[in-house]
């Protein structure tokens, strides 16, 4: 029965056609192989019935050039009220880096 856990593979959550991945508060959108990507931070939540609902986060622009420190790396920041706000934004975002880079 572990085995088939094991085997078992998970779909990738997708938002217009790139994948979003979900670490603790912290949600990567995009594919990590490109030179941009978006990350989204909850900073705030409230609760919904038995889960809970991102309220205020924090939306950034990254590239992906690992040799930069960790604040060097964030092209465009803003705040935003909820999770699709931050979605709606990171996608423009994305797509306008990865179109003129």
């Amino acid at each position: 029965m572990a085995t088939a856990k094991k085997e078992q593979k998970l779909e990738e959550l997708m938002y217009k056609g790139k994948p979003v991945v979900r670490r603790g508060n912290t949600m990567y959108y995009g594919f990590i192989d490109d030179k941009y990507i978006v990350k989204i931070v909850e900073e705030e939540t409230k609760p919904h019935g038995d889960t809970e609902i991102a309220t205020k986060v924090t939306v950034q622009l990254t590239t992906n050039n690992s040799k930069l420190k960790s604040a060097e790396r964030i092209i465009r920041q803003s705040k935003k009220e909820g999770l699709f706000d931050a979605l709606d934004v990171g996608y423009v975002w994305l797509e306008d880096a990865l179109e003129y880079e």
